[in-house]
């Protein structure tokens, strides 16, 4: 059912996840379905599980920078591959008190402050390299989905994008970047982020390991 949810989504969006919709698709009483879901939220939460359940992370792997790196791009691939999902994974924690959260949302946090944890970050510090890492992470995936090419078949930049339109003197800076947009590398961003953000951490760490010896 969740599979079928998930399909539903994929191809029409969040607004068309109903019971009534869902029924339909699975040539079932819509009734019936309540019998595995109890409302549309529950519907919600499950197909937010079986996303992030494809999340592999191994918390045991030593190398925590490139287990972070390689959760990253798998997150990332995910997000592309299921886009219309990607909004439901950000929103939804907002309004669900943690423990209230399906467990399967809740597992790749457990399993990546284990990682941080064993790497040598203390509790509460890996926590808080935790909501950056999420926070830089969804925040790319969120701008990445947002790109939008106007006419694809377009060699100029400005007319690809549809930056022509802005008024020149108004926006000047944004129109110049016009290549760099129309070029841009999701993948390649990606890790010059996390770059950034992981050589950050590691010296966080470092001076943490430091003080502890002293």
């Amino acid at each position: 059912m969740l599979e079928k949810a998930l399909q539903l989504v994929d191809s029409e969006g969040l607004d068309a996840l109903t019971m009534r919709r869902l029924g339909q698709q699975l040539g079932r009483d819509p009734m019936s379905l309540y019998r595995y879901a109890e409302n549309r939220a529950a519907l919600l939460d499950g197909v937010s599980e079986l996303v992030l359940n494809q999340l592999k992370v191994h918390p045991e792997d030593p190398d925590w920078k490139a287990q972070l790196r390689e959760i990253a791009h798998d997150l990332r691939t995910l997000a592309l591959r299921h886009p219309n999902v990607v909004p439901l994974l950000v929103t939804r924690p907002l309004s669900t008190p943690l423990g209230l959260r399906p467990l399967g949302t809740l597992r790749p946090l457990e399993q990546i402050l284990s990682l941080l944890v064993a790497a040598g970050f203390e509790p509460a510090d890996a926590l808080h390299v935790y909501r950056a890492y999420y926070g830089f992470l969804y925040g790319h995936i969120l701008n990445e989905l947002q790109e939008y090419v106007v006419d694809p078949e377009e060699n100029e930049a400005l007319l690809r994008l549809g930056l022509h339109r802005l008024p020149a003197r108004e926006f000047p800076r944004l129109r110049a970047l016009g290549p760099a947009l129309s070029d841009y590398d999701g993948a390649a961003e990606l890790d010059q982020g996390l770059t950034i953000l992981l050589s950050g951490l590691e010296a966080q760490l470092s001076r943490q390991v430091a003080r502890r010896g002293a």
